[in-house]
């Protein structure tokens, strides 16, 4: 379920969490993935960039998380889903559909 209010979108991993790709998350994607933000749509997704995206999406609630951390929530089984869950929450961030 996501709050578009505020860009949330409901999780569940480890436990129920919400992913929000505020202005920090932005600058921590362009940061370790090395594009803008206007390219990070366009980026090429393999299972780092995943694991990323996740980490920034989830840090805003839990900042001792770590990449590792995150990767150790998904698996083949919720691995399309993470994907669906990421894709909404940063549409619904960036306005873009």
């Amino acid at each position: 379920m996501a709050n578009k209010h505020k860009a949330l979108v409901e999780i569940t991993l480890d436990k129920p969490r919400r992913l929000r790709y505020d202005l920090n998350a932005l600058a921590e994607l362009e940061d370790k993935l090395g594009v803008s933000l206007q390219e990070l749509d366009q980026l090429a997704m393999g299972v780092k960039q995943l694991r990323v995206f996740l980490w920034a999406g989830l840090v805003h609630e839990d900042p001792g998380l770590s990449e590792i951390d995150v990767g150790a929530f998904v698996d083949l089984e919720n691995l399309a889903e993470v994907n669906q869950k990421i894709t909404e929450a940063f549409q619904l961030a960036t306005g873009k559909n």
